[in-house]
């Protein structure tokens, strides 16, 4: 089995660099500039030619593919190229595709508002008559889908006749755990990619407060950061705070679950029965963050409990070979 991922994001290579310890020949190409595109096994980067030049470059990769792949793994529900014309053209060669939704592409404010979260926040570029449309485009393609989440499963549950829920992977051997120490001086950090998204409007005042009272612990807010001076931050932490918008946690409550840290993070209601039974991580949202915590402060004897669960949480959930067995599955029944 020869298994292609693009065109870009974290995500994509990860999981065929998860595959191939499976001995399958996986590839990721990363098709446009992008802040990981360092990670893929291939970067072309259509983006930075001229557009006589980039349309021929689509098109002779478009060719190799077909010629080299059985599996046809899109992320972002983006393709070859941005009309994805060539969805059809790799159909007619009976080859295996799968979309995989990652976000903002899917996720929509009405229904999500709906599911009794008034805090979600989505991307002005993703207005939901945009979303819906693309999604009508793509079920005509696909039958299946995956997605990292049932936050995300149901925005896309009504078009497509199966949908996967795979979580994010991790090459675990590059995240040695530093553990908290029980009753240290707290340092808590908040890394936002996007504040507006991640509720940094509702953590920083927070801080603020708790700290004007007098109350014992750091903090550093990461931002503008490679992703090794960041990482170098979060093994310095006692706790790190994720988001408080969403309702479902993402890759930086994985990379602090990794680094034996306990993460706040907010996970709906309604999706905390959907999560395993032994996920550690503390949720909160912008109406009880302050409640929660000033708590996680005061119980300075749970900091490394907390953080050695989120590490057997990661390497049972997000490891390379639980993932890479649920994707080789899904690919067989294509």
């Amino acid at each position: 089995m020869r298994v292609l991922h693009l065109p870009y994001g974290i995500g994509m290579s990860t999981m065929a660099k998860a595959l191939r310890t499976k001995g399958i020949d996986a590839q990721s190409w990363s098709l446009r500039t992008h802040h990981y595109a360092y990670m893929a096994d291939e970067r072309i980067h259509f983006d930075q030619y001229k557009p006589e030049e980039e349309e021929e470059k689509r098109e002779a990769y478009l060719q190799k593919a077909l010629k080299e792949f059985d599996v046809f793994h899109f992320h972002f529900g983006e393709s070859f190229f941005p009309d994805r014309r060539d969805l059809e053209t790799i159909k007619k060669a009976n080859k295996k595709m799968i979309v995989h939704h990652r976000g903002s592409e899917v996720r929509m404010l009405k229904k999500a508002q709906s599911f009794n979260n008034p805090y979600v926040r989505v991307k002005k570029s993703w207005p939901e008559d945009k979303v819906k449309s693309n999604l009508e485009f793509l079920s005509h393609y696909f039958d299946q889908a995956i997605v990292n989440d049932y936050e995300l499963y149901y925005y896309v549950e009504p078009y497509y006749k199966s949908i996967h829920v795979v979580p994010h992977t991790m090459d675990l051997s590059k995240y040695t755990p530093t553990y908290p120490k029980d009753h240290e001086r707290p340092l808590v950090v908040h890394a936002p990619s996007r504040r507006d998204t991640k509720g940094t409007q509702y953590v920083l005042p927070v801080l603020e407060k708790l700290k004007d009272e007098g109350v014992a612990f750091d903090y550093e807010l990461v931002e503008g950061k490679s992703h090794e001076e960041a990482l170098d931050i979060y093994k310095k932490a006692t706790v790190i705070v994720d988001q408080l918008q969403l309702g479902a946690y993402g890759h930086l409550s994985m990379e602090a679950m990794a680094l034996g840290k306990p993460v706040i993070c907010y996970i709906r209601d309604d999706l905390v029965k959907k999560y395993p039974k032994d996920m550690p991580i503390v949720s909160a949202d912008p109406k009880n963050f302050e409640t929660v915590l000033r708590s996680f402060l005061k119980n300075s004897d749970q900091y490394q409990a907390i953080g050695k669960a989120g590490r057997s949480y990661a390497e049972h959930y997000h490891s390379f070979d639980s993932v890479a067995n649920k994707l080789i599955t899904i690919y067989n029944k294509l």
